[in-house]
């Protein structure tokens, strides 16, 4: 009721989500068979960035879901999300470690060592596999951002992540529960993503089978239903763990075990 009431205020400038209709619809990938994780947009590339937590693997893809190339991550523990930082940097998510591991954008045919690459690790959870599951930049505000799945939800902000890498260090982790607490109408949550047009985060809800949109303030704006029936689904995303969208506002999800989605706007 709150998000139709504030309709005419934020349509012209947010994302929008009850306008979003499916396009590419539960394509599997070909030549993966399980456990498609993470994505994220690269422009550069005219591409997206793919995770496979087991055996971790890196993707790339088309726009249609089409397999451009894949990497072997070595010495990798169950990646779980996978966001571009820009200047063909990537950084990985370790949901069990609890580790950000920043690598370079890999030529064909090479796989990578973890070993090779600069990783921060956050005290931020236990051992148990109930760590970092969905990461989003903001590229210009220089500021990661990073859920964990449940027990409990939680919302970090991490400033600083690339000027730390270019040696000015000053990391400050902002935890933005009270976000959580007061718009997300979901039980967990399995991605985030900013939007650089119009300042907004997206949160993804795997168990919930929901996207949210959150303004800059971390009220909610608009969400939009995963189930069968709604977005021009035939039937329901099964398991959503990955979610990104393109500099034209098209809308990208994954969803294990090998399942491909785009959304575009009406």
């Amino acid at each position: 009721m709150r998000t139709s009431s504030h309709a005419d205020e934020w349509q012209a400038h947010s994302l929008w989500l009850p306008d979003y209709r499916v396009r590419v619809e539960a394509r599997a990938l070909a030549g993966v068979g399980n456990n498609l994780s993470g994505l994220t947009w690269d422009e550069r590339r005219d591409q997206l960035w793919a995770v496979v937590n087991n055996p971790p693997e890196l993707l790339a893809l088309s726009r249609d879901g089409e397999l451009r190339g894949r990497w072997k991550l070595e010495g990798f523990e169950d990646v779980e999300d996978v966001a571009y930082l820009g200047d063909n940097l990537l950084v990985l998510a370790e949901e069990r470690r609890g580790a950000l591991v920043v690598v370079p954008v890999p030529d064909q045919g090479d796989a990578l060592q973890r070993d090779d690459y600069q990783a921060l690790t956050l005290g931020l959870h236990g051992d148990d596999n109930n760590g970092f599951e969905g990461l989003g930049y903001d590229r210009d505000g220089d500021r990661l951002f990073v859920v964990k799945e449940h027990s409990p939800r939680k919302l970090y902000e991490i400033r600083g992540l690339r000027a730390s890498l270019d040696g000015r260090f000053g990391l400050q982790v902002i935890d933005r529960q009270a976000w959580i607490r007061d718009a997300v109408i979901a039980r967990d949550l399995s991605a985030v993503h900013f939007d650089a047009r119009s300042g907004h985060l997206l949160l993804l809800s795997d168990e919930s089978r929901l996207v949210m949109e959150l303004n800059g303030e971390g009220q909610l704006v608009s969400f939009r239903s995963l189930q069968g029936g709604f977005a021009g689904l035939e039937r329901s995303v099964p398991q959503a763990e990955g979610m990104t969208v393109d500099g034209g506002g098209h809308l990208y999800l994954a969803s294990e075990p090998n399942l491909f989605y785009r959304f575009s706007r009406d």
